[in-house]
């Protein structure tokens, strides 16, 4: 009885195994199984592309942003200082930067920030120079229309108008301005302090007193040309100069 419950077993699994192999004569795991998971790695990889174009979708909108500007700026860094502030259990080092930004076409702005590192803060600093940038009237677009004084604290500059080719005769942070105003023939003096920070805000102080004859025109309700005409020059002479006139 025992040998024939054994024979009737093996024949059960002889069976089983044939029924497998007819189905499967790869052996292993049904094809459709494969395919499903097959088919789950390319659905992946498909969302996988789907991220990166949306990753690079945003870059493409980030330089569209950056192209929206439409302007050149020209950054200056003028000065850079650590810092440290004390805290409960020690001190905590940062940077200082100090930063000139203009377009080189009258218009300029200075910005200083604080941070842990070094670039972070320069671009602090320069994001806050693009909010503060002031016009300043030049005379044919390369000097100033007339001499000024500035002062802020313990700095004090004086800046004089110049002929045509003179260049920028100053030095330190109050050559940055000028450089990223646009300004080809100037002459300054600091007098008092050397703190980098005193003589910007001072050299801001004696550009933003800058006055154009078109301006003054304006306030006075006459016209450029007759302001112009005074101290003997003829009408002909006063218009010339007055069309010359660039701010």
């Amino acid at each position: 009885m025992a040998e024939e419950n054994n024979q009737t077993a093996e024949a059960a699994e002889n069976l089983t195994e044939k029924k497998i192999s007819q189905e499967h004569p790869q052996g292993g795991e049904p094809q459709e199984t494969r395919e499903g998971r097959g088919g789950g790695r390319r659905g992946e990889r498909g969302d996988r592309g789907d991220r990166g174009g949306r990753g690079r979708g945003r870059g493409r909108r980030d330089d569209r942003r950056g192209d929206d500007d439409g302007e050149e700026l020209i950054e200056k860094l003028v000065h850079i200082n650590r810092v440290s502030k004390t805290v409960k259990g020690g001190k905590r080092f940062g940077f200082a930067a100090l930063v000139v930004v203009g377009d080189g076409k009258g218009r300029v702005g200075f910005g200083h920030a604080k941070a842990r590192e070094v670039p972070e803060a320069i671009t602090k600093a320069t994001a806050s120079a693009k909010k503060k940038m002031v016009r300043v009237p030049l005379k044919e677009g390369r000097t100033l229309h007339h001499d000024g004084r500035g002062h802020f604290g313990a700095g004090k500059v004086n800046v004089r108008t110049a002929p045509p080719g003179t260049g920028i005769i100053a030095g330190g942070p109050m050559r940055a301005v000028f450089e990223s105003l646009g300004v080809q023939d100037v002459v300054t003096k600091s007098v008092g302090t050397s703190n980098p920070y005193n003589m910007i805000r001072a050299t801001f102080d004696a550009l933003t007193s800058q006055t154009s004859p078109k301006s003054v025109a304006q306030r006075r309700g006459k016209k450029v040309a007759d302001l112009l005409g005074r101290g003997g020059a003829s009408e002909v002479e006063a218009e010339a100069a007055a069309e010359a006139i660039a701010e």
